[in-house]
Parts: C-alpha cells; structure tokens; sequence
C-alpha cells in the first residue's frame, strides 16, 4: 500500500519514512501543502499522513479542500499540537486520526492499518485465495495452513493480486503500489518480482496461479 507523507521536518520525514517501509508500505514525501496537491494529483494513495504546520499553510485547509471535493481518502493528522481544541479541530475537519508527536513507530503503522481496515478503504485483514492466505497486519503468508516466508517485496506484489482475484492489475498498479518517488525501480522490476513470485509459490505447492496479459498487466487466479 502506497502512502503519501507530508511532513516539513527532513529528518522526521525521514525516520518516519524508514519505519513505514519496515511496515510494509510504499511512501512517498513531501514537505509542504502544494507538494502534497501534485502528488495526489498524480497518484492513487492508500492513505495520508500529514503534519498541520506546514511552510505554505495549515495542513487543517488541505484536509478541508479534499473532502470538500469529495475525497474520501483515509488521512492521519501527524503533529505536535496537543490541544482538545486542535484534535476536535482536526477531527471535525476530515481527518479519520490524529496521533501526537512524540510517537512509537508500533503506533503509527497499526493505526494506519487500522484505518485502512475501515469499511470501503482497500485494505482486509486476511486475504484468501486457493489454499493460500496473507494477513496483511503481520505480513504472513501460509499455504495450506503452513507458514512460508516471503521476501517483502513479493508478499507486497502478491497482496496487490489477492485484493483483485480473477480480474487483470495493471502494471502501472502494481508499480505505483510498490515503489516510491525516491525509491530505484528499473523497467523491469514487477517481471522480475512476478517471476520469483511465481517460483516460490510453485515450490510451495500453492493452488493459485499468476497470468501475464502482456501489454495490460497481471490476473491471479486459483489453479484449475
């Protein structure tokens, strides 16, 4: 899952960026509000996680611009302002959550979970497809019931499929869902990880199977 991360303090950024991808998720970050406007102009998010004292403005006006048009994606209010008055601010602006800084990196990924777990965000608990599931909090993946460790980039890959059983995930999907803006990814990076995807499943006898619609993308389904 890809998350957008505005936060003006580099270091910060930072750190919290390195957490979230030991997490499991894929980040992108910005420092101010008109970054944050490009990025989600230009990419479909998971959720946000912003800071409110941003260079350009309160992030409080951002939060209210997109749900004012609309916008139901899942927002984090990240940020040192530790006032009642500030969290009902936030909160009755639009934001689903608001965590005071400091904060313990277990936090922040669970309740960014737990956001995502909402009823119409995209993210489930346990996914099942075949003889295989993937809980998506712990990251584990069994096949027939037995754990089998998965490299994180393949299980990210492979959570990405089980979301859309029997229908075709776009490359470009699966791209943006993976990596990053900062993050090196080369022509080939999802056929590269759909290979060695499709060859640790096969060792462990899993009852799905990935096809290539070339040009298009990529189809999961269970094994005939």
């Amino acid at each position: 899952m890809r998350i957008l991360l505005v936060e003006d303090n580099v270091r910060l950024r930072e750190l919290v960026t390195v957490g979230l991808k030991a997490g499991g998720f894929a980040v992108d970050g910005v420092s101010d509000i008109e970054g944050a406007e490009a990025a989600l102009a230009a990419v479909g998010y998971a959720a946000m996680i912003m800071d409110l004292g941003l260079p350009d403005g309160d992030g409080i006006d951002l939060l209210r611009r997109i749900r004012a048009n609309g916008g139901t994606l899942p927002i984090l209010i990240l940020t040192a302002r530790d006032g009642v008055e500030d969290r009902v601010r936030g909160l009755d602006g639009g934001a689903d959550d608001y965590l005071l800084k400091p904060f313990a990196m277990e936090e922040l990924q669970a309740r960014v979970r737990a956001l995502m777990r909402r009823p119409g965000s995209m993210l489930g608990s346990v996914l099942i497809c075949g003889n295989v599931a993937l809980d998506t909090a712990s990251r584990e993946v069994l096949i027939d019931n037995q754990a089998v460790t998965f490299p994180r980039r393949e299980t990210d890959l492979l959570e990405r499929l089980m979301r859309r059983p029997n229908r075709v995930v776009p490359k470009r999907a699966l791209e943006d869902g993976l990596y990053g803006f900062e993050d090196d990814a080369s022509a080939n990076s999802i056929e590269a990880i759909i290979s060695r995807l499709r060859k640790r499943l096969a060792q462990s006898n899993a009852a799905i199977v990935i096809h290539t619609l070339r040009g298009v993308g990529y189809m999961l389904d269970e094994q005939a």
